[in-house]
This record gives C-alpha cells, structure tokens and sequence, in this order.
C-alpha cells in the first residue's frame, strides 16, 4: 500500500504513468472504444468511470503545458451532431479544471482520434457507458 494513490490505480497504472515522459499520451477510453485494437499498452479499469479515472490521472501526472490541446476528446460524427449531447465533457472539463490550471480541450475526428490512440504511450479501458467519452492526455513536465 501506498499513502496518496487513488484506490482506482492499480499497480500497472501506477508504473505505466510513472515510464512516460514528457510529451507522452495516455487514452482513457470508454467501454465502447476498441482498446485492444489500438492500444500499444492495455490496461483494463472495467467498473471505473471515466470522470474517475480523469481525477485519478490527472493528480497524478500534469498536462503539458506547451501543447495545444493538452486534452483531446473525440469529436461528434456528422450524422450525431444536434442529436447527441455528450454532457461527460462538461463533468471532464469541471474535473480538468480543477485539478490543472494549465488544462486546454480540443476535439478531434473520430478516425484521427483512433490514429492517435495507436501511438499513445498506452489506453486505459474503462468501463464508461456514456458515449463519446474517450480522452487523449498529453504529460507535461513535473517540476
């Protein structure tokens, strides 16, 4: 056991945030997202919301402060755009607030997100029902 680490990290969560550097991203994926598919590195947190999962990182690890946008979420597909509401990036968007000052949201094309998310250091699958609520998290600089 260890003082300060959120009960949701497990130990490989832990030593995959503590193995990135600086510029490195992580996917905290929905239960829908195909994790297996395009992650590098899987780590299952089945149960875990991901606004929980969100605040569990985000005390863990800084956004970089020099990318633009430092936290990415998948974008509405045409064919959803006025009839889906993704009200999770209002909860995401609260919890990034206040834990990182230095937080900047940007959305990107669904097929560009999943492209990324084969590069990602590693995805966290949780298991987040509500739909479109996968995030990118690029780490920054711990000082």
């Amino acid at each position: 056991m260890l003082k300060g680490i959120p009960k949701n990290v497990s130990p490989e969560l832990l030593k995959v945030l503590c193995e990135m550097g600086h510029g490195d991203e992580i996917v905290i994926a929905d239960a829908n997202f195909p994790s297996e598919n395009y992650g590098q590195r899987v780590i299952r947190a089945d149960g875990i919301s991901g606004a929980d999962m969100l605040k569990s990182i985000l005390t863990l690890i800084p956004l970089d402060t020099y990318a633009q946008p430092n936290m990415v979420l998948m974008q509405l597909v045409k064919s959803d755009e006025g009839k889906v509401n993704p009200t999770i990036w209002v909860e995401y968007k609260n919890i990034a607030d206040a834990i990182d000052p230095n937080v900047k949201i940007g959305n990107i094309d669904r097929f560009d997100f999943y492209e990324r998310a084969k590069s990602a250091y590693a995805v966290v699958a949780t298991g987040e029902e509500a739909i479109y609520a996968n995030i990118i998290l690029k780490k920054g600089v711990i000082k």
